[in-house]
């Protein structure tokens, strides 16, 4: 349930962050909103470290199928892009790697 949560954190740190980011550079929003994003970024780089797997690139690649997912979540509730059939069914085969990446039995 830790690992979830934090992947979950990271995940919405590094939306949220890059998001700020882009209501600054792109939508002439204050330059607060970019030193926010920047901030909440860094954020999102510490966060995985608490993760209990022993592997970098395990987690990151583990987090990188709870971020599509997320990335969809954020679309349909901050910017009103319904995912459609095809973005579910390519985030649930993301969600079935990250299962196998982390949960896989190995010697």
């Amino acid at each position: 349930m830790q690992a979830i949560v934090l992947f979950i954190l990271a995940g919405i740190a590094e939306i949220g962050g890059g998001y700020l980011m882009w209501l600054w550079l792109r939508e002439g929003a204050s330059w607060q909103y970019g030193l926010a994003g920047a901030i909440i970024i860094v954020l999102y780089g510490i966060i995985p470290t608490f993760q209990s797997f022993p592997d970098f690139g395990r987690v990151y690649a583990a987090y990188g199928g709870v971020f599509v997912i997320l990335s969809l979540l954020w679309g349909w509730g901050i910017d009103q892009k319904t995912p459609d059939m095809y973005d579910w069914i390519g985030g649930i085969i993301c969600l079935i790697g990250v299962s196998v990446i982390l949960w896989a039995p190995r010697t």
